[in-house]
């Protein structure tokens, strides 16, 4: 049975384990905790009746069609034992160790971990953002479900910026048969994400859907009186629209931490060491409003990633009562991966772009070919795999996919590959099962193949 529990049911003040928010890392630290400190109760308090799946937002406006096909499921934490309770907490009582909530409801606790997400970004500069019909795109299901509404009414919108979530909110407004145009202030699409020419594939996948894409320019200005009339760019050019989507980045949400005097980073992230500890030793945190660094560089890193904060969640969640080393989070690889069309492209790691950048010296191996054999099969997709190999010691530090809808699994052993730091000898000697009808051909499979071109670099040195 689900234990669900109502706001007003103010009985319930004490828990072991408390965790704020109940998204994605909430849900799976709470789920986590309970299956790895079973003798102990865990309850994780979230302000909205539900959540939702953070990756699959952009598509209720077209594919899905309803933020109901979208919901993500209590049931992830409450059928391993742990509670849920629809509640918005105020207020963080560190030295008595105790929660508040808005309607007075005092939660006690031994260990709390703070999983309160991101919010998106509105730039103070952007003069008009406050105009009727501009949007974000937060993860509230309410405010989600007046969005759909309301942009399902107009003829065109404009998207600002680029990211993942621009692409694929546009791309799905697209299929709705909305006039979008996609705004980026970089060269490119998913220009982070992304090395050049893979960026390049996506921005034409996306441009043959339909979508009007604008690169190279900033949003100036949005227009009206009132409401939405169109936007004005840095270049002086004005579009015409109905609506505006701001797609520009989220924040941190980390005001209840701050509030509680929980240090913070300078770029407003909790601060928190391998064990996703804060600098109180019984509450962590996780997912967006957690710091993070870069698996491959040690920097700071403000990726914000679902997948990442799952990742985190299970490491708060186990090493509530006792560190593990084998328990730890080594920093974030960013694994990215999308879909325009029946084309998939995938990141895990560092670019070429970036690596260089960073000052790693490194050779990279590409390799085209299918991912099904024979390629006469209906369903077969050209398939690109682009390797980032150290010159030094030959280990791969990252990787990007151009391919069909198994991209993005193919991405994700991309990044198994970087987390276990694997040489790209070690790589090319790997053992891999194939089927023509669900892989590439074992003669000619692309991530092995790319792996032998960068060995073949690399003994030229």
């Amino acid at each position: 049975m689900i234990k669900t529990r109502n706001r007003s049911e103010r009985e319930m003040k004490q828990t072991d384990v408390l965790v704020i928010g109940g998204s994605a890392a909430g849900l799976v630290a709470a789920s986590t905790a309970k299956a790895y400190h079973p003798d102990k109760s865990v309850l994780a308090v979230r302000r909205e009746p539900e959540a939702m799946i953070p990756c699959g937002i952009p598509y209720i406006f077209g594919t899905l069609d309803s933020s109901e096909k979208n919901i993500l499921p209590d049931a992830l934490a409450t059928n391993p034992g742990a509670e849920v309770l629809i509640g918005d907490v105020t207020g963080i009582d560190r030295e008595n160790k105790k929660c508040v909530l808005a309607d007075g409801t005092e939660i006690s606790f031994e260990k709390l971990i703070i999983a309160t997400g991101s919010t998106p970004v509105v730039p103070g500069w952007l003069k008009g953002a406050d105009k009727k019909n501009v949007y974000t795109i937060p993860k509230i299901k309410s405010y989600l479900d007046d969005i759909k509404g309301g942009l399902s009414g107009f003829k065109k919108i404009v998207t600002i910026g680029a990211g993942f979530i621009g692409v694929e909110l546009s791309d799905e407004l697209n299929k709705a048969g909305i006039d979008v145009t996609l705004v980026e202030i970089l060269p490119r699409i998913l220009g982070t994400a992304f090395d050049e020419e893979v960026a390049a594939d996506a921005e034409a996948a996306l441009k043959e859907k339909g979508v009007n894409v604008i690169t190279g320019k900033g949003v100036k200005e949005i227009l009206g009186n009132g409401s939405v009339e169109g936007v004005i760019l840095d270049s002086g050019e004005k579009l015409e629209a109905d609506a505006v989507v701001l797609s520009m980045g989220y924040s941190p949400n980390t005001e209840l931490a701050e509030k509680a005097g929980i240090k913070l980073n300078e770029r407003g992230f909790i601060c928190v060491d391998e064990y996703m500890r804060t600098d109180d030793n019984h509450i962590f945190a996780a997912g967006d409003c957690a710091e993070k660094r870069d698996f491959i560089t040690r920097k700071p890193s403000t990726v914000m990633l679902a997948s990442t904060a799952c990742a985190e969640a299970r490491v708060a969640g186990m090493n509530l009562y006792d560190l593990s080393s084998v328990k730890s989070f080594g920093g974030t690889i960013a694994i990215y991966s999308t879909a325009i069309g029946d084309h998939g492209f995938g990141t895990a790691g560092l670019t070429e772009e970036a690596a260089r950048r960073e000052g790693f010296d490194v050779v990279t191996g590409s390799f085209s070919g299918m991912d099904r054999h024979p390629g006469a099969f209906a369903d077969a997709h050209k398939q690109m795999v682009k390797l980032v190999v150290t010159r030094d010691c030959g280990t791969v530090i990252g990787g990007e996919v151009i391919g069909g809808l198994s991209a993005g699994e193919l991405t994700n052993v991309i990044g198994f590959i970087i987390q276990n730091r694997m040489s790209v000898s070690s790589v090319l000697t790997s053992q891999i099962g194939t089927q023509p009808l669900l892989t590439a051909s074992p003669a000619a499979y692309p991530l092995i193949k790319a792996a032998e071109m960068a060995v073949k670099r690399l003994r030229k040195q």
